[in-house]
């Protein structure tokens, strides 16, 4: 009797161990946080705001405010830079055929109170959070360190292949 009771315990007090550490491990983060049943929250997939996918694809602002390959953290960082209520889930879009875990994961934004009501006014619709986060994303440090690095790697590339065409 004791020694299943002790069993219990620790089955309990590992399940919230892995609970505690799904939360606090960084790339999804929220699948056990109890949230209001009646939260009016959105679905953002990053295929929404892809400039590399097509309408059919699932992309859903124009192409010329889409943002090239944007991940679910970066979709995160920036919404919660903004002051919305934002989480993350472990979901695949269902039209998204590359199942890399570069391109998985949607994130959820409360755009509404639970009386109807607005959470910010800059974001009355769906289609303004998406603007809004295609707009941010490109300013995010991560974006723009990654671009001045390849700009280097360019052209050292295109230095090797001229080389080789003089040698023909």
């Amino acid at each position: 009797m004791y020694r299943k009771s002790l069993l219990r315990q620790n089955r309990a007090a590992s399940q919230r161990l892995k609970e505690l550490a799904a939360i606090t491990s960084g790339y999804f983060s929220i699948a056990q946080i109890p949230l209001p049943s009646d939260a009016k929250f959105i679905c953002v997939y990053p295929v929404y705001i892809n400039s590399k996918k097509t309408l059919a694809e699932g992309r859903r602002i124009p192409n010329e405010k889409a943002v090239e390959n944007p991940s679910c953290a970066e979709i995160r960082d920036v919404l919660t830079a903004a002051g919305m209520n934002v989480y993350m889930e472990n979901k695949m879009h269902p039209k998204e055929w590359n199942r890399d875990v570069q391109f998985r994961g949607r994130v959820r934004v409360q755009l509404k109170q639970t009386d109807g009501s607005l959470c910010q006014e800059k974001f009355k619709s769906r289609k303004d959070v998406m603007f809004y986060v295609a707009e941010m994303i490109p300013k995010l440090k991560t974006r723009t360190q990654k671009s001045g690095g390849s700009d280097s790697s360019s052209q050292q590339g295109e230095g090797g292949k001229k080389s080789k065409k003089k040698k023909k």
